[in-house]
């Protein structure tokens, strides 16, 4: 430590040292960033002047820096103003007796079906998980509807259906980070299971739904043990699998945990909570609770397509979400992984007339192309950076952090990503202001891998670009992201 502390000294106060130096030195000095594999590019977007490069045409796995790509992408083909829309259709109005047959209820795309506060709020997501679904069956039911003759059908074909994308891991849908991608999206694909201890010992815990509905079929084995006993909860679920199993200890009196379970099929699971709205309101369903997908088999080209015909029926009811640029901005400052999905989604339905992964993908490759990075440049399989086969450089997120910069959407485009120590993935980082404050950045992270990239102030009052990107560390990632939160700092002198 007295070593580090002394190298780390020389490293911020050497006057003779470059800034390249400085960086190599604050580096070497840490045992855990030494091991690593690290990337930085700096450029001073006033001048022009590259300021700094350590490894900048290397290629590094860039876990949710991938957001960046993403996000820019939308906003840029989009529109800050660009917006989904939510609708419930019937065969037919409802007749005399307010009966109706084939409901539908169509996702067009929309990633905040939720209780989220838009604009984007710090804190905590609260408030009734299936608020959008109550006020869709309010609306239904203001038509007259008493009575749904057959089926409740929840139908996400806007987007293919492409639940997961190659290169994530297979345990990742059973998180909540990592469900299932849908057009038809109710509370991020979420589900909560609470787990409180049992009265007395012996008994199995109480589990809670949020929201409340059985959509997994629950075997618990969790045991309530002694005051004194170790909390120690297991959970499994096979992929495509309902059958979620949990077990191990909670002791008395402990304060539980929840758990935030990925939804396996999205379309099905909202189409269960309308039909329990419609019933909690009078309405008799006579049928089931069914999905429909558009599955890639049933597509000539997952690229491109013609324009797709309306869905034909009476509007039941619908919903309009909020401008687009309200929900990128939640997609970068927490880095919620489904909605930058489903962006890559929106932008293959909206340019190229299918919501696939690869008509998305097919979009990023012109998009790029208009930033002046080439092919050879970046490899992505998905728009979050879950996909572990993901690889970029430091120089080519620097180009498009300029090709952004540069564009008439500059001022929205920063605004969407997290600041040092005030929001988002950065609250808890960069806390001194004087740093903090002029950091506007995307971080990113999955098993070894680190990322901060984005924009910051100088002292003089440039504003310059800049990647960081670190893989193949074997420590903790607080040992990497302190190092990383230093470089921001040597450059900013």
């Amino acid at each position: 430590m007295i070593r580090f502390a002394l190298l780390l000294i020389f490293a911020l106060t050497s006057s003779a040292a470059t800034l390249a130096q400085r960086i190599d030195q604050l580096i070497a000095a840490s045992p855990a960033a030494r091991a690593a594999f690290f990337g930085v590019e700096a450029v001073d977007l006033v001048k022009g002047k590259t300021l700094v490069e350590l490894n900048p045409h290397s290629f590094f796995v860039p876990a949710s820096n991938t957001k960046l790509f993403t996000t820019s992408m939308a906003l840029l083909r989009l529109g800050a103003d660009y917006r989904f829309r939510t609708r419930v259709l019937a065969d037919a109005a409802p007749d005399s007796e307010g009966r109706v047959s084939g409901v539908r209820l169509i996702g067009g795309g929309d990633p905040n079906l939720s209780p989220r506060t838009i604009p984007y709020q710090v804190g905590p997501v609260t408030g009734d998980p299936l608020v959008a679904i109550e006020e869709l069956a309010d609306q239904i039911a203001a038509k007259g509807v008493r009575r749904v003759e057959g089926d409740i059908v929840g139908d996400d074909r806007w987007y293919t259906w492409e639940p997961y994308a190659g290169g994530w891991s297979v345990d990742d849908p059973l998180y909540d980070y990592g469900t299932a991608v849908s057009a038809l999206t109710v509370n991020d694909n979420t589900q909560f299971v609470n787990l409180q201890p049992g009265t007395s010992e012996g008994q199995t815990a109480v589990i809670a739904l949020n929201p409340p509905m059985e959509y997994y079929h629950i075997e618990n084995r969790l045991v309530t043990v002694a005051k004194d006993g170790v909390r120690r909860v297991r959970y499994e679920r096979q992929p495509g699998s309902k059958e979620l199993t949990i077990w191990g200890t909670i002791p008395l009196g402990n304060p539980g945990q929840t758990l935030a379970l990925g939804i396996d099929d999205p379309a099905e699971f909202a189409a269960m909570a309308l039909r329990q709205a419609l019933e909690a309101r009078g309405i008799t369903v006579t049928g089931k609770a069914t999905p429909r997908h558009q599955f890639p088999s049933e597509v000539a080209d997952l690229t491109q397509a013609d324009a797709p015909a309306m869905d034909p029926g009476v509007e039941l009811a619908s919903h309009v979400s909020a401008p687009l640029i309200e929900d990128l901005r939640i997609t970068d400052k927490v880095s919620q992984n489904l909605h930058a999905e489903m962006a890559l989604r929106a932008v293959g339905r909206a340019r190229r007339n299918i919501g696939s992964r690869e008509a998305g993908l097919e979009e990023m490759k012109s998009y790029l192309a208009e930033a002046g990075i080439g092919a050879d440049d970046w490899r992505l399989g998905d728009g979050s950076g879950l996909a572990r086969t993901n690889l970029v450089t430091p120089d080519t997120i620097v180009r498009l952090l300029r090709f952004v910069y540069d564009s008439p959407q500059r001022e929205k485009w920063i605004s969407l990503l997290p600041v040092g120590g005030q929001d988002g993935t950065l609250r808890g980082r960069l806390s001194d202001p004087a740093v903090g404050l002029r950091v506007h950045a995307k971080t990113g992270t999955v098993a070894h891998v680190s990322a901060l990239s984005g924009y910051l102030q100088r002292a003089n009052g440039d504003w310059v670009a800049f990647s960081i990107l670190v893989n193949n560390y074997n420590s903790q990632s607080a040992e990497i992201t302190a190092v990383m939160d230093r470089i921001c700092a040597l450059i900013m002198k």
